[in-house]
């Protein structure tokens, strides 16, 4: 079973006029240290270990987004594309309910999604190059690189970021990070590190993910149930996904603790759609009133975690923590994370 480790700081507590240790105390440890000076290295070594272990981890989260300038542009499905209003529409609530709550986040664009929705995409995505906001390459067409060989790979990479490229550059901004459709990163372990080499070589990082909310399949009923006009039924469409997402915040945050040890810097997988332009405000503060705080996805990849590169192979796109799991010969219950449920995904079909 995986359980969740409180983890409580080591600081000092503090009395009602606002000082540490009695004075007393204070006093008599300083003698002691003036009459055994080895005492002093003893000490000084503890107050450092507290210092950096003993405080409890900051939680923290970056927020990514993929499939700018939207999901569902240039689908043909079967379904209503939507129209470039609803997309420009999208992409401002999304950004406005970021700047309400000053999350840093980053967008993974699709560049022929950017050419099915036409002249007006590149300024939705020079409003994804403000402050605390970035672009990332999500690839051409979104292809699985499962079905793809190295060359294939490599020119979905160097296609896909025509016009991102461009647009961060107008904005003084490097293209850094590279997503993978499907967070499919290698179905064999030769294949796993090509595409990592070759994504190195052109100048990008692999954006890694840790949280999934499965935001599609709420999205899939949600949209169904506006275009029914069923107001009751988006409401309690919306309020399960919040509800599925808070879950899902809990559960990884269990697994990645259980993994590694400690809870590395969350990153929440999500999507330009409707359900999120409605749902933003929501989910960020279920991270806030979780203790999170906002950072860049480059900061986030930062810890150690990250930086490990990944040894096991595999044709799906897990999550980190289970990657990180087989990595480490962990036994994690995938049984125990929840689906997205039944009712929802019965009436987006």
């Amino acid at each position: 079973m995986v359980r969740r480790t409180q983890r409580h700081g080591g600081s000092t507590q503090r009395n009602a006029t606002g000082v540490g240790a009695p004075a007393t105390r204070t006093i008599g440890r300083y003698l002691l240290l003036a009459f055994t000076p080895w005492l002093a290295l003893l000490f000084f070594l503890v107050d450092a270990h507290a210092e950096a272990g003993g405080a409890a981890r900051e939680k923290s989260v970056a927020i990514t987004f993929d499939d700018l300038p939207h999901a569902h542009a240039g689908e043909h499905d079967g379904t209503d594309a939507p129209s470039i209003e609803s997309i420009e529409d999208a992409n401002a609530r999304i950004l406005a309910a970021l700047e309400a709550h000053k999350a840093p986040a980053i967008g993974f664009v699709v560049e022929s999604k950017v050419r099915a929705v036409g002249p007006r995409a590149k300024a939705i995505l020079k409003d994804w190059t403000g402050p605390r906001l970035t672009l990332g390459n999500h690839t051409f067409s979104h292809a699985d690189t499962n079905s793809l060989d190295i060359a294939g790979i490599k020119r979905e990479i160097v296609d896909g970021e025509k016009t991102t490229r461009k647009i961060m550059k107008a904005a003084g901004k490097e293209l850094r990070f590279l997503r993978l459709p499907y967070n499919h990163t290698g179905d064999t372990p030769e294949k796993q590190k090509a595409i990592a080499a070759m994504a190195g070589k052109l100048g990008y990082t692999i954006a890694a993910s840790t949280i999934d909310t499965s935001d599609y399949v709420f999205d899939r009923a949600y949209v169904r149930a506006l275009a029914e006009n069923d107001t009751e039924a988006a409401h309690r469409i919306r309020t399960a996904y919040l509800m599925h997402t808070q879950k899902q915040i809990a559960y990884y945050a269990d697994l990645n603790e259980q993994v590694l040890g400690y809870e590395p810097p969350a990153i929440m997988l999500l999507h330009v759609n409707r359900i999120n332009a409605d749902a933003m405000r929501g989910i960020l503060s279920l991270f806030e009133e979780s203790g999170y705080g906002f950072i860049t996805l480059q900061k986030a990849q930062a810890d150690a975690a990250y930086r490990r590169p990944l040894s096991h192979a595999t044709k799906h796109g897990p999550m980190w923590g289970y990657r990180w799991a087989r990595d480490r010969d962990a036994e994690v219950d995938g049984s125990l994370e929840k689906e997205p449920p039944e009712w929802i995904v019965s009436y987006g079909e």
